[in-house]
């Protein structure tokens, strides 16, 4: 099985305010990029690949209301808070924070979880705490997957090494599988592989061995899980990404990278062609 997911970050924020969003004015954002691109993505096997896009909160009721009978596309959200209503218990003093019985509420199906920058994010916040610790980042985030999962949506769970980890590779990404995954049901996880160390302007992406090194690996460490390449999947590392057997699919962002940077569908469409070979 194949899986394409799709992070569409802030990418809502129009240009003027500093954002990547010139397609359509935001409250429209997201239902036009499911509408135009379930009819293409339906031509595919949905038993060979499947297709989830990860919207920021706002825009969620606008994307799974575009989408269409039989649709293609697994709405999704961008992680979860790492507790949830319950019945009897709390009902909902959660402000400013998303339980994941309000997400499965509004339409997701899947969410991202431990994406680096969620983990950077956690990680600055003990940091002003005075704690380092990313073993406290993963144990979070084993809370926001297992609640994710009793709601019923699947998730891509993030795993990275940043360039002052990279020498350690092995423990950081073991213990973020080994602590991130403890007692839950991987059934329905995907793993999402970043090398942080190689992410962003000026950096020497990871190549084609390093990343089928780092997939062997998770995939002896988790018993076979599926591994997409999260580091982002392009037009320009496409066919790379899809000669090594140990990948199961890419996670895209961003579709141009210059000019009026910022993410469309037709490209993110063709992304798909190319990697899928069809």
């Amino acid at each position: 099985m194949k899986h394409i997911y799709l992070n569409l970050k802030r990418f809502d924020i129009p240009t003027g305010l500093g954002g990547v969003n010139s397609l359509v004015p935001t409250e429209d954002w997201a239902g036009y990029i499911v509408r135009s691109t379930q009819g293409e993505l339906a031509g595919y096997d949905a038993s060979e690949v499947e297709f989830g896009m990860f919207f920021p909160e706002a825009h969620l009721l606008n994307a799974a209301a575009a989408k269409i009978k039989g649709s293609p596309i697994r709405v999704g959200c961008q992680s979860v808070y790492r507790e949830d209503t319950a019945v009897g218990g709390n009902f909902g003093a959660f402000t400013s924070n998303r339980p994941a019985a309000a997400m499965a509420a509004v339409g997701a199906e899947t969410t991202i979880i431990g994406h680096c920058e969620e983990r950077g994010d956690k990680a600055g916040i003990l940091a002003e705490a005075g704690t380092v610790d990313g073993e406290a980042v993963n144990r979070i985030l084993n809370k926001e997957i297992r609640c994710a999962l009793a709601r019923g949506m699947s998730v891509l769970y993030c795993i990275g090494e940043k360039s002052e980890e990279q020498e350690r590779w092995q423990e950081v990404l073991g213990k973020q599988l080994e602590i991130g995954l403890q007692d839950v049901d991987t059934s329905r996880v995907v793993i999402a592989y970043e090398p942080v160390w190689s992410i962003g302007p000026g950096k020497t992406p990871a190549d084609k061995d390093y990343i089928q090194k780092i997939a062997a690996f998770v995939k002896e460490k988790t018993k076979g899980m599926d591994i997409v390449y999260g580091g982002g999947l392009k037009q320009e590392n496409a066919a790379m990404l899809a000669s090594i057997s140990e990948i199961d699919g890419g996670l895209i962002a961003l579709t141009r990278f210059q000019g009026e940077i910022g993410f469309y569908p037709e490209e993110y469409l063709e992304i798909i062609r190319l990697y899928l070979g069809k």
